[in-house]
């Protein structure tokens, strides 16, 4: 199997996580990588044999039984049992992208070589992405401090031989997955199960899966906020580049200057206007958008720190002889960063609520609620009921997480991130938004038809033509339901070149 992508000590990059996972790459370890890991094992190994004295986690037990040394006849078992001991995951599955983005950055993570992991083991993590063997990990569980335990123990049974795969389109046995690859389980040696199962790979896909999607959907917000302004008889000036170059936040300026691109030549906002201002959900898109874009560049700096970093606990530094205890697997600065991106992104939801508010009012020459014979239909009236719902629950979905601390393994794990919690709770927000999205998409294409014969700009006549393809105008009551799923389907399907996002 030829990888397309070599995981080596050069850092992971937006552009290389965008292009592994939307193109379905496959991977291996670099040469480098594999030597820089056996090395760390040889050294280990010597390094047990050759002291007495008790390191934790691999001639010990765990977080609060940290003092309690174990025998050297025992070491492998101690690891075993510290998966399956800590596979106390609930909830519903974690979904299978993120699972594979799961052990993409733990393989990152182990080569390292700062874990004192066997090749063989990365190597078979290597060989459960590129075959598509996806553990069956639950979304509850980490408390995003001692390392994501519960959802990487769930992620490392297979590796034993244990747990449950989805594999060929079948649930099965890690038992059975072994017998169809003809694979022997993993024997974990001293440290490796700690090295699997603490680290900050849970937070880190949803964040990775999160940040790639959101900087899609922040894109899309932009482009779909300049159709409502079309839609609704909007002005240019507030969009003008001397206002942005005076307050000159870096989103603000991006998002006005892909407005005033878009909107080149449009007949519709260079006709005169009877107005002389728009509501705020109209003028300060560039500012509120802006916000959410600033605000996804700081996530993404933190995420692509993460991804390139060793976060399991004890690291080994082979060359300076020493095995260091410490907190690498604390989720705090994903914590953050998760909740940040919930309210941003809910942001986007709830001034997209309020252009499609605006849409339906019957102001500005649109009939009320965008349908030609209004009384006889209700038209688009709710939708936006809808989606009011929607942004009511992300607001709700956005209280932070990681103000929250609850002690944990009797006292030794006295202070907690609630990562893990920010991050699953992120992507509900994140998906409700692409909902909400869908139906502004969906009123704001109603509403273009009753501004002929004047156009827009060739590009947002191209985009809408290829919408309408998907969802023509609606003339009379339907279900409504249908069209924004097709509408939904229309924004899922799209796809917007890298460059054009960050």
């Amino acid at each position: 199997m030829v990888a397309n992508y070599v995981i080596s000590k050069k850092d992971l990059t937006f552009k290389n996580l965008f292009q592994i996972f939307y193109e379905q790459k496959k991977i291996s370890l670099s040469n480098a990588s594999i030597e820089k890991i056996q090395s760390c094992r040889n050294y280990l190994d010597k390094k047990i044999n050759s002291e007495s004295e008790p390191i934790y986690g691999i001639n010990t037990g765990f977080g609060a039984l940290y003092n309690i040394k174990v025998e050297a006849d025992n070491l492998q078992l101690l690891q075993e049992n510290l998966v399956m001991s800590h596979a106390c995951g609930m909830g519903e599955e974690v979904p299978k992208e993120i699972v594979k983005l799961m052990i993409l950055l733990k393989i990152k993570s182990l080569s390292f070589g700062h874990s004192g992991v066997q090749v063989e083991t990365v190597q078979r993590l290597v060989d459960f992405y590129n075959h598509d063997i996806i553990p069956i990990v639950y979304t509850q569980g980490s408390l995003g401090a001692s390392g994501d335990l519960a959802p990487l123990a769930h992620l490392s049974l297979p590796l034993i031989g244990k747990g449950e795969v989805y594999f060929q389109g079948e649930r099965i046995s890690g038992e059975l997955l072994n017998k169809k690859m003809n694979w022997k389980a993993i024997q974990l040696q001293s440290k490796e199960g700690l090295a699997l199962l603490n680290g900050t790979q849970f937070m880190s896909a949803y964040g990775t899966f999160l940040i790639l999607k959101s900087f899609k959907l922040e894109y899309l917000s932009d482009l779909i906020g300049t159709l409502s302004l079309e839609s609704y008889d909007g002005r240019i000036e507030p969009f003008h580049q001397l206002i942005h170059q005076i307050r000159p936040h870096e989103g603000q300026q991006k998002v006005s200057e892909r407005v005033r691109n878009w909107l080149v030549n449009s007949e519709i906002i260079n006709q005169p206007k009877k107005h002389v201002q728009d509501p705020y959900s109209f003028r300060c898109i560039p500012q509120v958008h802006g916000a959410t874009y600033d605000t996804l560049q700081f996530v993404l700096k933190t995420l692509l720190t993460e991804v390139n970093s060793v976060t399991d606990n004890p690291n080994v530094f082979e060359e300076e002889d020493l095995i260091i205890s410490g907190g690498n697997f604390h989720g705090q600065p994903l914590a953050l960063a998760m909740d940040y991106l919930g309210i941003a992104m809910a942001e986007l939801g709830s001034i997209s609520e309020r252009r499609i508010y605006r849409l339906i009012r019957g102001e500005r020459e649109l009939p009320v609620f965008l349908t030609p014979n209004s009384g006889l239909n209700s038209g688009f009236m709710i939708p936006q009921y809808t989606v009011a719902s929607i942004v009511s629950q992300n607001k709700q979905w956005a209280t932070p997480a990681s103000v929250d601390s609850i002690v944990s393994s009797n006292g030794q794990e006295d202070h907690v991130s609630m990562g893990a919690n920010a991050a699953t709770k992120a992507l509900k927000i994140v998906n409700n938004l692409e909902s909400v999205l869908a139906v502004e998409l969906l009123n704001a294409s109603q509403a273009l038809h009753f501004r002929k014969p004047l156009k827009t700009s060739v590009f947002l006549e191209q985009f809408l033509t290829a919408y309408r393809a998907e969802v023509p105008f609606i003339e009379k009551d339907e279900i409504l339901h249908d069209a924004m799923l097709k509408s939904l389907t229309f924004i899922q399907n799209l796809t917007v070149d890298i460059e054009e996002l960050v």
